[in-house]
C-alpha cells in the first residue's frame, strides 16, 4: 500500500499547496490529496490555502510536483449531489475536474452527497437526482479513464444500503468507492463491516481517528468530520482503522491511505504517519513508495 495525506491537514496553518509537496517530500512520503477550487478565491491567491484551482495550468503543476517526487492520489471534487442544486452546480464541477485530473496525472476524483437530508425531497427523489448525475459525470470519467469515487461521508453515503444502491447506478468499472474510517465512525456505523462489505469497491482510503470526547458528544448524531482534530493511532477509533487494514491487505488492496488529520502545522500529522508506518509493518503490509 501507499501512504498519502489529505492537504485539509495544513488549513488551520494556511499553509499554500507547494508548502504541502515541501512536507511530503522532507517525509518521504509520495502521494498528496487536495481539494480543487472552480474559480478564483482571494485566500488562495493569496497563498494562504492548500488546495488547487482549476485555472492552474495541470501539466505545469504534474512537472512541479514530480520535481518533489510526488503524485496525486485523488482531487477532491466532492459538491454533494444530493440537494437540488447538485445538478446545477455539482455536476458541473465534477465535469471541469474530469479532464484536469487526466492531464495531471490523476487517476481519480472523489465525490460524494450532502450531510444532512436534502431539503424538500425524499429518499427516493434525491437518489433518482444522483442517479442522473452520475449517468453524466461517468459518461466522461469513462472517455478520460478517471475513477469517480463515492466518499463515505452525508446522510446517503454512511448508510451502507443506500452505499449500494449508489455504486449499484451505473455499471461501470469507472464507479468505486472511498472508504473512510471516521465517517464511518462518527456516523455510527461499524468501519470494520461498512469496509467488509464494499472491499471490492474501495480503490482510496481516508484514514481518520475519531477522538473520545468527540465520539462521546456527537457519535451517531452526524455524518462526516471535516478534518479530524485527533492524530491516528490516538483516538477511539484506532482497532478499527488497525482491522480495516488487515481486511484490504488479505483483499490484495494496492492503493493510498490517504491520511485526514488537523496538522497543526506538522506535528499531529507527523505522529499521524509514524502511527500508520509502524502499523503496516506490523500487519506485513509493504509500504510502496514509489
Amino acid at each position: 500500500m501507499q501512504i498519502g495525506f489529505h492537504t485539509d491537514a495544513f488549513n488551520s496553518a494556511y499553509w499554500d499547496f507547494e508548502k504541502c509537496l515541501q512536507w511530503a517530500q522532507e517525509h518521504d512520503v509520495h502521494f498528496i490529496e487536495c481539494g480543487l477550487i472552480d474559480g478564483v478565491s482571494w485566500i488562495h491567491g493569496l497563498g494562504y490555502q492548500p488546495h488547487i484551482a482549476l485555472y492552474q495550468d495541470p501539466l505545469l503543476l504534474r512537472r512541479k510536483m514530480e520535481r518533489y517526487g510526488v503524485r496525486f492520489s485523488q482531487l477532491d471534487a466532492a459538491y454533494p449531489l444530493s440537494g437540488k442544486d447538485g445538478p446545477l452546480y455539482g455536476v458541473p464541477y465534477v465535469l471541469k475536474s474530469i479532464p484536469w485530473a487526466k492531464h495531471a496525472g490523476c487517476p481519480r476524483i472523489a465525490t460524494t452527497d450532502g450531510l444532512h437530508k436534502p431539503e424538500g425531497l425524499d429518499d427516493a427523489e434525491a437518489l433518482d437526482l444522483m442517479r442522473r448525475s452520475y449517468g453524466q459525470i461517468l459518461e466522461v470519467a469513462e472517455a478520460y479513464e478517471i475513477t469517480v469515487n463515492i466518499e463515505v461521508h452525508g446522510y446517503f453515503t454512511t448508510n451502507p444500503e443506500m452505499m449500494q444502491r449508489m455504486l449499484d447506478f451505473c455499471k461501470s468499472p469507472c464507479l468505486r468507492m472511498n472508504m473512510d474510517t471516521g465517517n464511518t465512525f462518527i456516523a455510527g456505523q461499524d468501519p470494520v463491516a461498512f469496509c467488509r462489505r464494499f472491499q471490492d469497491r474501495v480503490t482510496h482510503v481516508h484514514v481518520k481517528d475519531v477522538s473520545e470526547s468527540l465520539a462521546a458528544a456527537v457519535r451517531g448524531e452526524q455524518t462526516g468530520i471535516a478534518v479530524s482534530q485527533c492524530a491516528i493511532g490516538d483516538g477511539v477509533n484506532a482497532g478499527n482503522i488497525r482491522r480495516v487494514l488487515e481486511i484490504l491487505r488479505d483483499r490484495g488492496f494496492t492503493g493510498v491511505l490517504s491520511m485526514e488529520c488537523e496538522g497543526q502545522g506538522g506535528p499531529m500529522i507527523q505522529r499521524s504517519l509514524a502511527w500508520l508506518r509502524a502499523t503496516l509493518a506490523e500487519l506485513n503490509i509493504p509500504e510502496e513508495k514509489c
